[in-house]
């Protein structure tokens, strides 16, 4: 441990918190920059937002959601708008503080008027939530599932899923909410660390009872009863995938910002930990990602009043021990090392078999000589091997417990990754390293270079745009630390011109359209500096 950090390089550094270090210039560091930001309720919230104005169906597992203070006169109006097109309609919301975790602040209410407006809420800015008041239900208690995914890799993008999970039960009976229960936490709220103060509580050392169990114990159940679980798995992979795509586009905008491209420095992984609820019809809805999810593999008992223990949790510990071990395995930088070397090797073989393959036709004494060469080759294996059984040293180890999905299954996916090329945009004419926001003469070159003023559209045009979108992005408190347009702010009016441009096409073909219009300019710009540089 290096509580004031380490200025010696080494391998694999694993922070705590978050990643904040300007002293890291090689190695992997187990942080993405700016993903503690990223993954705040409001954040993800504006971010999955987007991604649901340009493929609604295809981001419909993220409950409906408002940020508050800003959108509550949006929030009222809407509910409003809905109950009189509905009346039967009764819903219930709710309240989530952004920089909350562990359930600190959360809860439920019937109508906007109940929101706790007094102070509170403009010092603690809030999201939300339409409640999911049918979730699938296990001996009566409402349960939510977390899954450890490993973000090993941004560009180019590489997603692992864990094949285990821990679900983690309520403790009272579950009941739809009523005005009546709508404060008892223990029935409503699936936070271990809320639930873990019920007398209800059950500790278990069996993977299959108690208040937390795994999640590949629920399946093996919900199997019994006949549920398609293949179907559930792939639809909680495109879910984890199709957030992971929704978040990227900022992330790239943060790690060009603390990493910038030419200068030495970490490459960077992360595991993330997706809490998901599952409806009674088995859909998986998305609840929160946490970048720091708990690792702990004991949990504390009290022996005797005041006095407390830490006691190993086994089902902690065979998910959680899972998830860090082969996460240092494929993050291991001998690893490359390794698969070099076996590279070196294979080519040898072809090597040998293309001399075994010439010689065969001259001397049949030479096929002798190249045989045990080829053998001897196939025998020797990567040069760290262990010379005591020839095994490698993985060899002892359990087969992998983190599953790719990304790249695996990128050509279901890659068509969502829209943002993430207006973002390559954003960033090219950032200007200045190590900034994450836009400035007026950047914009305006953007706009220049892209082709896009016109008669209609004059550079008088772009300079409101700008001050219009940038103004109310940063009235909304988003990190006045830097003046300029945050990358948000771009993605909006990079919007407004695609639905200007191409107006009788939905929003994602007039987003894709404006890309490739956008794209194909600046590759003839590029085309044409490359021959005025050769010249």
């Amino acid at each position: 441990q290096f509580p004031f950090g380490r200025r010696l390089p080494c391998d694999i550094y694993w922070h705590g918190v978050s990643f904040h270090d300007n002293d890291i210039f090689s190695g992997q560091v187990n942080k993405f920059p700016g993903m503690t930001e990223m993954v705040r309720k409001i954040t993800l919230s504006r971010a999955v937002r987007t991604m649901q104005d340009l493929f609604p169906l295809e981001y419909n597992f993220y409950p409906r959601s408002w940020i508050l203070p800003e959108e509550f006169p949006l929030f009222v109006a809407e509910v409003r708008m809905m109950k009189d097109s509905d009346p039967s309609w009764k819903p219930t919301f709710i309240v989530k503080p952004d920089g909350g975790c562990q359930g600190d602040g959360i809860y439920l209410i019937k109508d906007p008027s109940d929101i706790r407006l007094t102070g509170s809420i403009q010092s603690r800015p809030a999201v939300v939530q339409e409640y999911i008041c049918k979730p699938l239900l296990v001996d009566k208690l409402k349960f939510d599932i977390r899954l450890y995914v490993l973000l090993k890799s941004l560009e180019p993008l590489e997603i692992y899923i864990a094949k285990d999970g821990l679900s983690r039960f309520c403790t009272e009976p579950y009941q739809e909410p009523t005005l009546k229960n709508l404060h008892q936490v223990f029935m409503h709220l699936t936070n271990y660390s809320l639930n873990i103060h019920s007398g209800n509580f059950i500790h278990s050392d069996n993977v299959n009872t108690g208040s937390k169990r795994t999640f590949s114990s629920i399946l093996c159940r919900l199997s019994s009863r006949g549920a398609d679980v293949k179907k559930l798995w792939s639809d909680i992979i495109s879910l984890v995938i199709k957030t992971i795509i929704a978040l990227t586009p900022e992330l790239k905008v943060y790690y060009q910002s603390d990493i910038p491209a030419g200068k030495p420095g970490p490459t960077c992984f992360q595991i993330l930990g997706f809490d998901i609820l599952l409806m009674k019809n088995l859909k998986p809805m998305l609840l929160e990602v946490n970048a720091n999810p708990s690792m702990r593999i004991e949990h504390e008992q009290e022996l005797s009043p005041g006095v407390f223990e830490n006691v190993p949790s086994p089902v902690d510990e065979e998910v959680k021990v899972a998830v860090i071990r082969d996460t240092l395995r494929l993050v291991d930088p001998q690893k490359k090392k390794r698969k070099d070397v076996q590279q070196h090797i294979e080519s040898g073989k072809k090597e040998v078999n293309i001399r075994y393959n010439y010689l065969i036709c001259y001397r049949c004494q030479t096929l002798e000589h190249v045989s045990e060469a080829s053998e001897a080759l196939l025998d020797a294996g990567p040069a760290d091997r262990r010379e005591c059984d020839g095994r490698s040293p993985e060899a002892g180890l359990p087969s992998l417990c983190l599953k790719q999905v990304f790249p695996k299954y990128a050509k279901q996916f890659n068509y969502l990754r829209l943002v993430d090329r207006v973002a390559a945009l954003f960033i090219r004419f950032l200007g200045v390293k190590g900034t994450t926001k836009l400035g007026p003469t950047g914009f305006r070159t953007f706009i220049r270079n892209c082709k896009l003023s016109n008669s209609s559209f004059s550079m008088a045009s772009v300079d409101i745009l700008y001050i219009d979108i940038t103004r109310r992005w940063n009235s909304m408190g988003i990190d006045h630390k830097e003046s300029g347009m945050c990358l948000q702010a771009f993605v909006e009016a990079f919007f407004c011109l695609a639905q200007k441009k191409y107006k009788s096409l939905p929003l994602h073909e007039q987003v894709a359209s404006l890309i490739d219009f956008c794209e194909y300019h600046l590759a003839v710009l590029d085309e044409k500096r490359l021959v005025c540089g050769r010249g």
